[in-house]
């Protein structure tokens, strides 16, 4: 792993990325804002334990840390395996419970960049009559989601979920600084002028999915999971999503009887 700019460049972005000033993270990480305009300066190399201390405050992600180290002269310290790992058995395990207990319903994992890692038998709700050419791995389950190839044609409310994902891939970017979610960004966005998205029905508790499959309506809402105390760069990155049935058609749908419905 190399870094290609030095320490106190990447803190400096990382604290301008988070909207503070050198005395909001000093103040923070419990350091003098001396100590952090000097390492922000180059005039001091930090320990590994003071960019961790740092990365901590400012929310960096576990790979991002590791590229600090880098860039301090240190070495990494958190472990990035392939989910294929032998040592991530167990993780993967796990992954397959939460996928085929979601059965009949679709859920799928996703890595950082929306990369289809894995799913259950019902992911062909999204992989009807989408251009093979997007199926071709790895699969991107936003560009999918999106492209006029891909599922969007069958979306009931593109301009509703355009107008929630594509916000929410900008929040990413911003916060994880990847340059390749930055390219995958400026693509989805190239696919449709931004539109005002409709505003939500006061009736809905979360955005729906509204999808043509078929030849019938279904509605979804989706939730989101995450491995939550990973020491793995690779399960940190990792996203679970899981969809449920939103209305009684749609869980009739899947031969499961009434949707869930408020009082």
């Amino acid at each position: 792993m190399t870094s290609d700019q030095p320490i106190g460049a990447l803190l400096r972005e990382w604290r301008h990325r988070r909207g503070l000033s050198q005395l909001d993270l000093a103040l923070q990480a419990e350091v003098s804002a001396r100590h952090v305009s000097f390492v922000e300066t180059g005039r001091t190399i930090p320990s590994s334990a003071m960019v961790l201390r740092l990365a901590e405050h400012l929310g960096v992600p576990l790979r991002e840390r590791n590229r600090l180290l880098v860039a301090a002269g240190h070495a990494p310290v958190v472990r990035e395996r392939p989910l294929q790992d032998p040592q991530l058995a167990t993780a993967r395990k796990v992954l397959e419970r939460v996928l085929r207990g979601h059965e009949p319903y679709p859920a799928l994992a996703v890595d950082r960049r929306w990369n289809l890692l894995s799913a259950n038998t019902a992911i062909d709700v999204f992989l009807e009559g989408v251009d093979p050419a997007l199926l071709r791995p790895p699969v991107n389950m936003m560009r999918l989601g999106l492209h006029p190839g891909g599922f969007a044609p069958r979306l009931l409310n593109l301009g509703q979920v355009r107008g929630f994902l594509l916000p929410r891939l900008a929040r990413q970017v911003a916060h994880s600084g990847d340059a390749e979610l930055s390219v995958l960004y400026e693509e989805v966005l190239s696919y449709g002028a931004p539109a005002e998205p409709p505003p939500p029905d006061p009736a809905e508790i979360a955005l729906p999915i509204r999808i043509r499959h078929r030849g019938a309506e279904l509605c979804f809402i989706n939730t989101i999971t995450t491995f939550g105390a990973a020491f793995d760069v690779t399960l940190e990155e990792i996203a679970v999503e899981a969809y449920f049935p939103a209305d009684d058609a749609t869980a009739r749908f899947f031969g499961t009887g009434a949707a869930v419905t408020s009082p």
